[in-house]
C-alpha cells in the first residue's frame, strides 16, 4: 500500500512513545520525525513545514497539569497560526485536552492509544490542513482577481453610472443580488465588485457556472459528497455552499437549472442548510447569494420554465447591466483600458489608435459586447505592423470592420460569418439558453462555448 503523503513531527519525552510512534507511522506517512526536547519546536518550525505535529501535554516527569503542553501549543500557533496540532495525553488528563483545543489545538489522542484510533485522528487532521492549505491558495487568488478587477470595471456613461450607484448601495447590505444582462456585459465583474464592497470581502467568493454543471452532478457540486456515496466520490467533498459559507456565492447562468434543480436549490436558500450526497447530517451554511443570467426569467415564470418563488427569492436587489451598444460613449474608454494592458503585454507600448477607427468602433453593433471589444483589441495588437491601429486591424464577425454589413441585403462573404450569423441568430431565438442552442444546432455544449468564445458570444 502507498505511503500517505504528508510530514509530521512528533515530540514527546518518553523514549517508548517515540519508538512506537516512529515504527507505525513510517509504515503509513512519508516523513516521520520525532523529538525528546520541546525546546527545539522552533528551529523545526523555522526551517521546515509538517503537517501536523503529535505534542504532548507534560514534559517534566512528575507533572500532570499540562500548563507544558500548554505553552508549547502557544509557542507553534504563535510560529504558524494554521499549524494542525494533535495532543498527545494519558487518560487522566482528557479534560485538559478538552480545553487545550479551545486553544487552537485540533484533536487529542490518549495514550497508550490503539493504532486505528492514532491513524484516523492524523488522517483526519491532514485532511484538514490540505484544506486550509486549499481555503488559503483559493483566498489569495480571489484577492488577486479583486484587485485587477478594480481597474477593469470602467465606464463613465450615465448607464453604467447608474450601475456603479446600485453596486455602493447594495454591497452595504446582505441583499440577494440578480444580475442580468447579455453575455460579455460583465455580470462576474458586477458580483466581484459587491463581495469586495461589502463586509465578507475578506471571505472566499465562490464563483459557480450552473451551465457547466450537468445535471447529474449538480448536488455534489454545490452541496458536497460523503465517500462512497456514488462511483467516483472517492474522498469526503465540501460543496460550493459550504466552501463559501461566511462569504458569497456566485450562480451563474441560473436561467439554465431545470425546474427539478431549482426546488433543490430554493430548498437550500430558504432553510440556508446543506446535505452532502450520501448523508442526511445538515450543515448550515451563511453565505451573500448573488445570481447572473441573459434570459429572460420573467418570460420564462409566464412559460412555468422558471420557479416564481425562486424568483422572488434571488432578486431582493436587481442589477441590469447595459450591452455596449446601449453605452457607446463608453467605447474610448474601453478602448484606452484594454491598449493599455495589451501593449503592456505583447511589449508593444508605442500602439496608438488611429481616431477615424475609433469613430467606426462606435457604429459596430458589438453582439459580443465589452468581451468581444476586449478580444478585438488584444487580436489587433498582436497582429499589429505598425505603431498606428487602423480598421484593417479590427476583425469583428470574421472581417475587418470597414467591411461589416451595413444593410440587410449585405451577403454573408465567409463560412465564419456564416457560423457566427447562424449561432447569434439561434441564441436569440432560445433566449440565450445555451444547452437549448447546442440541441438546436446538434453541437454538445462544449462545442458550443468554443464557438461563443471565438466569436466573442
Amino acid at each position: 500500500m502507498p505511503k500517505t503523503e504528508g510530514k509530521i513531527l512528533v515530540v514527546d519525552d518518553d523514549a517508548d512513545v517515540l519508538i512506537t510512534a516512529r515504527m507505525f507511522l513510517k509504515q503509513q506517512f512519508t516523513v516521520v520525525q520525532t523529538e525528546s526536547d520541546p525546546r527545539q519546536i522552533p528551529r523545526y518550525l523555522n526551517n521546515d513545514t509538517f503537517e501536523i505535529i503529535l505534542l504532548d501535554m507534560n514534559f517534566t516527569r512528575g507533572e500532570s497539569d499540562g500548563e507544558e503542553g500548554m505553552y508549547w501549543l502557544n509557542r507553534i500557533l504563535e510560529i504558524n497560526p494554521k499549524q494542525v496540532v494533535i495532543l498527545i495525553t494519558a487518560y487522566g488528563e482528557v479534560n485538559l485536552a478538552v480545553n487545550a483545543i479551545k486553544s487552537g489545538a485540533t484533536d487529542f489522542v490518549v495514550k497508550p492509544w490503539k493504532n486505528e484510533k492514532l491513524l484516523a485522528t492524523i488522517s483526519s487532521a491532514l485532511q484538514l490542513s490540505k484544506s486550509k492549505k486549499e481555503l488559503e491558495q483559493l483566498q489569495g487568488a480571489q484577492q488577486k482577481l479583486q484587485e485587477n478587477m478594480q481597474v477593469e470595471f470602467v465606464g463613465n456613461s450615465p448607464a453604467m453610472q447608474r450601475v456603479f450607484s446600485l453596486i455602493e448601495k447594495v454591497s452595504a447590505t446582505d441583499a440577494n443580488v440578480l444580475i442580468l444582462g447579455e453575455n460579455g456585459t460583465g455580470k462576474e465583474l458586477v458580483a466581484r465588485a459587491v463581495h469586495a464592497k461589502s463586509h465578507r470581502a475578506h471571505k472566499t467568493f465562490m464563483s459557480v457556472d450552473l451551465g457547466a454543471i450537468s445535471e447529474s452532478l449538480f448536488e455534489s457540486e454545490l452541496f458536497g459528497h460523503v465517500k462512497g456515496s456514488f462511483t467516483d466520490a472517492k474522498t469526503d467533498r465540501a460543496g460550493s455552499f459550504e466552501i463559501a459559507s461566511g462569504g458569497t456565492i456566485f450562480l451563474d447562468e441560473i436561467g439554465n437549472l431545470s425546474m427539478a434543480l431549482q426546488v433543490k436549490l430554493l430548498t437550500v436558500l430558504q432553510n440556508r442548510v446543506v446535505r452532502r450526497v450520501g448523508s442526511h447530517k445538515p450543515i448550515n451554511v451563511d453565505v451573500r447569494l448573488i445570481c447572473a443570467t441573459n434570459m429572460p426569467l420573467y418570460q420564462m415564470v409566464e412559460d412555468d420554465t422558471f420557479r416564481q418563488d425562486l424568483l422572488y427569492r434571488i432578486n431582493t436587489v436587481e442589477i441590469r447591466l447595459p450591452s455596449l451598444r446601449e453605452r457607446i460613449e463608453d467605447i474610448p474608454l474601453l478602448v484606452d483600458h484594454f491598449l493599455n494592458i495589451y501593449t503592456k503585454k505583447y511589449k508593444k507600448d508605442q500602439i496608438r489608435l488611429d481616431q477615424s477607427t475609433l469613430a467606426k468602433l462606435q457604429k459596430y453593433n458589438w453582439p459580443g459586447n465589452v468581451r468581444e471589444l476586449q478580444h478585438a483589441v488584444e487580436r489587433a495588437v498582436i497582429l499589429s505592423e505598425t505603431n498606428v491601429l487602423k480598421s484593417d486591424d479590427f476583425f469583428l464577425g470574421g472581417s475587418a470592420i470597414q467591411k461589416q454589413p451595413t444593410s440587410r441585403d449585405s451577403e454573408v462573404k465567409t463560412l465564419d460569418e456564416m457560423e457566427h450569423k447562424f449561432i447569434r441568430e439561434s441564441l436569440e431565438r432560445n433566449h440565450g439558453n445555451v444547452t437549448k442552442t447546442a440541441k438546436e444546432l446538434g453541437l454538445t455544449r462544449t462545442a458550443l462555448y468554443r464557438r461563443l468564445n471565438k466569436y466573442g458570444l
